[in-house]
């Protein structure tokens, strides 16, 4: 049988000759009793048995693992593990227990990533996933997973497992060892996986970030919505990364997870990507990017809607207070830019708003700081004194308010422009060119003193 397509029973129906491996001294006295005692017995039988002696089964599995090289065995093996585990996550802690401190519990699964066939390999990802995660707190990313006494080689460390794990994960993902399987299994993985900050660090460097965006798509079956869930949940995770969230800013992630949002009526995928939208609002440019993909009419549709989760309906009022501040933002900058670029200027409330000024200072750098440009352009064409007076004030107010002001405003020769209008017959045109130049002399620090 094509050994992609075993199935764990077809693997555990089989008999493992356990007695020769004895014999040859590949097992000991010891590990023969256990395995007889725990082999072909029924769920409940072999519970109880984990129950009384769980560390001592789980070593005699790593032993095997480790020198016994058959390949029925080695599936039979990571069968049985895979069947113990499945019933219980919680055993995968036996692999953490003290009575284990001598023995390199990750090194066999680590190498059957790379030796085996697809059964073995998909096993030794799922199995090696589950029992990192679960490892105890105070092991650290150099910490080996036990005390390797002085004549042993040195353990495989944590760090070497989780590397090793992210590479292989990567591998799956571009080019899958199983057709079908390679894909989903490696993103269940690394949905485990990327709580850890060295496999956040480690997956954003490996490129792996741009590996999960073309799987963020509408999903119709039921086997495609949990790939598409775990994917969304690897994105979730990473948003609390920035170095992630740099390169989830500048691709199709955020088009991507809308579509997603749009179209889907499974409550856990909807939760997830509203959770990941509310943690990317507040970075950089996300925010105003969602407002333009028409994000705000897509919350007010899902919340019309009976969820029974009340951390979706939390998620969805937060993100929709977090959208309605960008769109004030944007709205106030935008009409802000359309006054500027008409060339007619006047005393609206937002010019002498510290809170606008503030919240909108980083967008005077767009298009090589244009609106600033045509602000000192009005300096030289306007023959309205309330535009030139108002144009003097915003002058004066960027100087105050960006924090190299003084020296782009000074590259931009808009001393000679506000020099020129302290003699102009409009004393609200002085006032402010006066406001600009003084600004520009003194700087932030004693500039903050002038009245406005």
């Amino acid at each position: 049988m094509d050994q992609a397509e075993l199935t764990t029973d077809q693997v555990l129906s089989r008999d493992i000759p356990w007695e020769t491996y004895m014999s040859t001294k590949l097992i000991s006295g010891t590990s023969l009793q256990l395995l007889r005692r725990y082999d072909h017995r029924s769920e409940s039988q072999r519970a109880q048995l984990l129950d009384d002696d769980g560390p001592a089964y789980v070593r005699v599995f790593v032993h095997v693992l480790r020198d016994i090289f058959k390949e029925d065995t080695v599936e039979y093996v990571l069968a049985m593990i895979d069947e113990m585990l499945t019933a219980n996550p919680k055993r995968a802690r036996l692999f953490h227990d003290n009575a284990l401190a001598d023995d390199d519990t990750y090194e066999p699964f680590l190498r059957l990533l790379r030796k085996g066939n697809w059964f073995v390999q998909e096993k030794s990802c799922k199995i090696l996933a589950l029992i990192v995660s679960v490892r105890p707190k105070n092991q650290s990313g150099v910490a080996s997973n036990g005390e390797a006494s002085n004549e042993k080689k040195p353990f495989t460390s944590i760090d070497d497992v989780l590397i090793g794990l992210v590479k292989w994960l990567c591998e799956q993902l571009k080019k899958p060892s199983h057709p079908s399987r390679g894909v989903p299994t490696a993103i269940n993985c690394l949905s485990t996986l990327l709580k850890e900050p060295v496999v956040r660090s480690n997956f954003v460097q490996t490129d792996g970030v741009k590996l999960l965006v073309p799987l963020i798509c509408p999903a119709s079956t039921q086997q495609s919505i949990q790939l598409l869930y775990e994917t969304c949940l690897c994105i979730w995770l990473l948003s609390y990364y920035e170095p992630a969230i740099e390169y989830l800013a500048t691709s199709r992630t955020l088009p991507r997870l809308i579509d997603v949002v749009k179209s889907s009526t499974k409550e856990k995928v909807v939760r997830v990507v509203v959770l990941t939208l509310k943690n990317l609002m507040s970075k950089g440019t996300l925010g105003a990017q969602m407002v333009d993909l028409q994000l705000p009419q897509v919350v007010q549709s899902l919340k019309a809607q009976a969820w029974s989760d009340e951390d979706l309906l939390e998620a969805l009022n937060s993100l929709e207070e977090g959208l309605k501040d960008n769109i004030k933002k944007l709205s106030s900058f935008d009409k802000y830019k359309q006054e500027v670029l008409l060339g007619n200027l006047d005393w609206s409330p937002m010019h002498k708003d510290p809170i606008f000024w503030r919240e909108n200072i980083t967008n005077f750098e767009e298009h090589d700081f244009q609106i600033l440009r045509v602000l000192l352009t009005i300096l030289d064409s306007s023959n309205d004194p309330r535009t030139l007076a108002v144009a003097c004030f915003d002058i004066s107010q960027f100087i105050q308010s960006h924090p190299a002001g003084r020296i782009i405003v000074t590259d931009l020769k808009a001393k000679e422009r506000v020099m020129k209008l302290m003699n102009h017959e409009s004393a609200e045109v002085t006032k402010n060119a006066l406001l600009c130049i003084q600004r520009l002399f003194l700087g932030a620090k004693y500039a903050s003193f002038l009245q406005v």
